[in-house]
């Protein structure tokens, strides 16, 4: 009995703050309270308010288990939607309890927040509690529902527009302004200038400059100057935007027929390629996926054409990783030479212009759509669905899956569509898309989501100058660090992670919607250890944070100079040696308009909306106890210790390699 204090916090957005009325009850293990009303004064819910309110309580609840919160409409105001950060509680006794909620309550709404010490469903768990749960996951499971995006592909949410989504999972004014804002602003550059209407082929490599000028980063004119050079092209599979295509080669695939003779040239008189094969110094990417794919023939009505292209790199004595030998087709006979570095200068030129145009596919396409954005979606709807806000898992992650289902949604209606910015723009076009996920989905594994793992089957752990591999183990410790220190405080056992049902049927929903029930794939269905839950939580906390960041961040750097990263070719790969020419090279590129939307959408891609949340930056306190708010600290502190390292590193690189320093990495694939 007596006054129970209320302090009710109002998000910060400028669209948070409500005209409704706003009642609660409040629900312990004695008892609820009856509903009361709370005064609304005009700024009681207004965007970033803290309002303090004392409610007289005539019995004792005994302990808090939750806190019931009503909007209504209030005397005739239009009914608006309020964001609700928290609800603290002092009772007269003086005990505080925390009900973080940081979620929309949309119109007329009721909904039961409970108490915020992370709890996980037993038989222990009290029947007020389980019954809470219960009905919060039967209205989640309402609202976000599976659907076949692509056959073949992880499954998506069922929603057609960003509009259909629920309120939680729609950008913030502040992000969907500034969004707006990077969009139109950029397509208003480019119309004044004429580019996007201009439908003839470039007449000079330097023309593309006009384009390039209109928009910069810190290293767009570094990479538009060094372009040619094989060192810099051998560095960008290491540091570039698609750092795990490579892998070690231990012996010449029989489709790419290279000889000593062909290299010796390359690696000179003191080695030959089987002596670097048995060191360790040949590395293969091989763009195989890309066979048979249909190219895209929708750009300004011109048949654009596809390589499927295997490129040898060796790294040599210098610590330089370089191309020694290209080949366009997988087949090999009289029409599929291997191009050289001491073959003309455009026959080489040209060659390398193929690979990165297969790079950019295979990038965009497996590397950061299928590998951090989709999966990253799958996590989000599996969450919603089967973890409630009370448990430790959905309070470790939710704050990496932030606005995941905006961006992808946007993705589907507005960049992989049909008619959408890859199919003005990018050689496999919508035609294309599905086909390539679904392979690219064929070749996705457990271990290749876990970096450790990946680096280990990739065999490049000992490549030097790799700053891709050496920054992302550094987070990965870092976070599989912070993991363990959560599942330690709130798993007692094996037993316990086991038996816990909530998370049983995440993990099972992930491996069905997500990787469609392949164990080819290696994706667990089930998690029976501390170990194992510490492995995946990483790994899904690395995908759409840290790896998200590596694949996203630096496309404008490497692909707003066009000829490194050409969107589409119009010109089939050539089938002879010595028939290249400056002209050819100019002719096989895209045209001036194409060339205008590849750089207008990687400049979209990697400049990321305002209100954004950098690594271990979680302003929600999902986590009220005392011990899981220390290893907060101590993550954000040591992220801060890898951010210094990283950038005393930086100093003095021609390209500095800061898409893995945790100031610059979104908590989220929001970006």
């Amino acid at each position: 009995m007596g006054i129970y204090k209320l302090k009710v916090a109002t998000g910060t957005d400028l669209c948070a703050g409500s005209c409704a009325q706003v009642s609660i009850v409040l629900v312990g293990v004695q008892g609820e309270s009856a509903k009361h009303q709370l005064p609304n004064k005009w700024n009681n819910f207004r965007p970033g308010a803290v309002t303090d309110f004392d409610v007289n309580i005539e019995k004792d609840l005994g302990e808090l288990l939750l806190v019931r919160l009503f909007t209504e409409p209030y005397k005739n105001f239009k009914m608006d939607a309020w964001y609700c950060q928290y609800v603290d509680v002092t009772c007269p006794n003086g005990q505080l309890y925390q009900f973080p909620f940081y979620r929309w309550m949309p119109g007329l709404f009721t909904v039961e927040i409970p108490e915020g010490k992370g709890i996980i469903l037993s038989e222990k768990t009290h029947p007020i509690i389980q019954q809470q749960r219960k009905v919060e996951l039967e209205k989640e499971r309402e609202t976000h529902k599976w659907k076949c995006y692509a056959d073949g592909a992880p499954h998506c949410m069922d929603v057609e527009k960003v509009t259909d989504l629920p309120p939680d999972d729609q950008y913030s004014f502040l992000k969907q302004s500034s969004f707006n804002y990077t969009l139109t602003s950029t397509g208003y550059e480019m119309k004044l200038e004429g580019f996007t209407t201009n439908q003839n082929s470039w007449s000079d490599l330097e023309d593309i400059k006009l384009v390039s000028c209109l928009r910069k980063s810190d290293y767009s004119d570094v990479v538009a100057a060094i372009w040619k050079e094989d060192p810099f092209f051998g560095s960008q599979y290491l540091n570039g935007v698609n750092p795990r295509q490579i892998k070690k080669c231990f012996k010449i695939p029989d489709n790419f027929p290279v000889s000593d003779d062909m290299v010796a040239a390359s690696l000179g008189t003191s080695t030959n390629l089987h002596k670097e094969l048995e060191n360790g110094n040949i590395f293969l990417a091989d763009y195989k996926i890309l066979q048979g794919i249909p190219a895209n023939k929708s750009i300004n009505g011109k048949q654009q054409y596809i390589a499927v292209p295997m490129c040898l790199l060796w790294k040599n004595p210098q610590d330089q990783l370089v191309p020694i030998a290209i080949q366009l087709i997988q087949t090999p006979g009289e029409n599929t030479p291997i191009f050289l570095p001491n073959d003309s200068e455009s026959d080489w030129l040209l060659a390398k212009i193929w690979v990165r145009n297969s790079e950019f596919q295979v990038h965009e396409i497996d590397t950061h759509l299928l590998r951090t954005h989709l999966f990253a979606e799958v996590f989000n709807i599996a969450t919603t669905r089967q973890l409630p806000m009370g448990h430790p898992v959905y309070k470790l992650i939710i704050p990496h899956l932030r606005f995941t289902l905006e961006i992808n949604v946007i993705a589907r209606s507005q960049l992989i569509n049909p008619g959408g910015l890859f199919d003005q723009a990018v050689a496999i076009g919508n035609g294309g898309i599905a086909i390539l996920l679904k392979r690219a989905m064929d070749g996705v594994t457990y271990s290749s989501l876990c970096l450790p793992d990946d680096i280990q089957t990739r065999g490049v752990e000992s490549i030097p100058n790799y700053l891709y591999r050496d920054d992302g183990m550094k987070i990965w410790l870092a976070v599989e660090s912070f993991v363990s220190n959560i599942i330690q405080y709130y798993y007692e056992s094996d037993a316990v992670v086991s038996a816990d049902p909530e998370l049983q049927a995440w993990v099972a929903e992930i491996f069905k919607e997500g990787f469609l029930s392949y164990k080819s794939s290696g994706m667990p269905s089930s998690l029976e250890t501390k170990s194992a839950l510490i492995k995946f939580l990483t790994m899904v906390i690395f995908t759409c944070s840290a790896q998200h960041a590596a694949v996203n961040s630096g496309q404008f750097d490497f692909y707003s100079w066009m000829p490194n990263g050409p969107t589409s070719m119009k010109s089939p790969p050539p089938t002879a040696k010595g028939v290249s020419t400056p002209q050819s090279i100019l002719d096989a590129l895209p045209e001036v308009n194409t060339t205008t939307t590849g750089m207008t959408t990687v400049w979209l891609l990697s400049n990321e909306p305002k209100d954004r949340r950098r690594l271990g930056d979680y302003p929600d306190v999902h986590f009220t106890e005392e011990v899981p708010q220390k290893f907060i600290k101590d993550f954000q502190n040591k992220v801060a210790e890898i951010s210094q390292l990283i950038n005393d590193r930086n100093t003095g690189l021609r390209l500095a390699y800061s898409y893995l320093d945790p100031k610059v990495i979104e908590n989220s694939v929001s970006a």
